[in-house]
């Protein structure tokens, strides 16, 4: 039976709530916009990480990873030290000796980004916490398979999504994480999604906004912020949802599920002129760029290179305005990047812009920079050079042998 009106309701109010509370995650914002706070040690960007500093941290250290820069040490330190004693994570803890508020300080999105983050880049040392962030999803997973921005919140399919991309990071199977009542988060996700009995500019989309629409779909193909660029072989064209005649039918599981949800983005996108609007309440009409970031993300982890292609193109247009948007914001970079680097683009050549110098300028600075480009050159001269002294010694140790040869010679014959 479908979710009351009700239920509808509440989940919509705990996604709005998820949206101003962790900034990036949601809200065009991505990062607080206040007066700059003291600089955190080890923390991306000077902006106030109270509502989002474990987020931003999380995005920024996957997008340092996606372009092959490799993070600092203290930058990854400080997200793992954020992490709290039962495995969750709150959105920013001024105060690590504190003990974490186990019933509304701890968020599932916080947690889900991080556990992403730290399983990318935190190398075998950081085990620990990613294995004990995943007990935490594990252990406040709802009843109906998903999950809420707080534990024993009604599933919402950010929460759900950002949760499922934990796992899949951990190279878990999402599908085997299962409720007692033995439901998944595909379940839950499957649930929001409008179907054949709604409008036909609502079918394929997530209850309740565009916001909850582009997170869902990397939900439902059990991926993460971090995704690979497809290869153009493997590129697919967008395929709206089929319906019967009845239109009693819809979406009955994940891949039919991604399908419908990537056409209806990408026929979001086309009627607004290349990107979303927002979802907020009393934002501003015009283009979300913080969603429409994700919709290209999406797009491009199901495949469809092509659509993703072109809300990378309105991201880059000048009109858009996106670099300065995302101008020494962390959040923003690292979203930008993650979206420009999924649809198979150089986020180091972004509208004149080299995000990945900017997001590094933002944070600790990293081990190493270069793109992964300059890294093979430095492998190949290291070879080069390797084989370089090698060939000296040689030379040397044959000259070596054929002075003591003529030298053994002359004593021989002096005798």
């Amino acid at each position: 039976m479908a979710p009351s009106f009700a239920v509808h309701a509440r989940r919509a109010a705990a996604t709005l709530a998820a949206a101003a509370v962790l900034g990036t995650a949601a809200a065009p914002a991505a990062v607080a916009d206040g007066s700059p706070s003291p600089a955190v040690p080890g923390l991306f960007g000077s902006g106030d990480p109270k509502f989002d500093g474990v987020f931003r941290q999380s995005l920024a250290l996957l997008a340092q990873d996606a372009t092959g820069v490799d993070p600092a040490p203290r930058a990854v330190a400080w997200l793992a030290g954020q992490q709290c004693a039962d495995g969750g994570f709150a959105a920013f803890r001024a105060d690590t000796g504190t003990a974490c508020d186990a019933k509304a300080g701890e968020f599932t999105d916080a947690t889900g980004a991080a556990v992403q983050a730290l399983a990318a880049v935190g190398g075998g040392h950081r085990d620990k916490e990613v294995d004990k962030g995943l007990g935490w999803l594990k252990a406040h997973q709802n009843e109906d398979g998903g999950w809420g921005m707080t534990p024993g919140s009604p599933s919402d399919a950010n929460s759900t999504s950002t949760a499922v991309g934990a796992f899949a990071a951990a190279r878990q199977d999402p599908a085997k994480v299962t409720s007692k009542g033995g439901k998944s988060p595909y379940d839950a996700l499957l649930t929001l999604q409008a179907g054949c009995d709604k409008k036909e500019d609502e079918r394929g989309g997530f209850a309740p906004n565009d916001l909850a629409s582009a997170a869902a779909a990397l939900g439902v193909l059990g991926k993460g912020y971090l995704v690979a660029p497809a290869a153009k072989d493997d590129a697919k064209p967008v395929k709206a949802l089929e319906c019967a005649d009845d239109e009693s039918a819809g979406p009955k599981d994940a891949p039919a599920s991604a399908d419908a949800v990537a056409a209806h983005l990408a026929r979001k996108l086309e009627a607004n002129g290349g990107f979303l609007k927002s979802s907020m309440p009393g934002a501003p009409e015009g283009p979300d760029t913080a969603t429409t970031a994700d919709a290209a993300l999406a797009l491009a982890a199901g495949g469809h290179t092509e659509a993703a292609g072109k809300t990378v193109k309105w991201l880059q247009a000048d009109k858009s305005g996106t670099a300065a948007w995302a101008k020494g914001n962390p959040g923003r970079l690292a979203k930008i990047i993650l979206a420009v680097h999924a649809a198979g683009g150089d986020p180091r050549s972004f509208a004149g812009t080299d995000l990945v110098q900017a997001l590094n300028e933002t944070g600790p600075t990293p081990d190493a920079s270069e793109s992964p480009e300059k890294k093979d050159e430095k492998k190949d001269k290291k070879k080069d050079d390797g084989f370089g002294v090698w060939w000296f010694v040689g030379v040397f140790f044959v000259a070596s042998v054929g002075v003591g040869f003529l030298l053994s010679n002359r004593k021989k014959n002096q005798l």
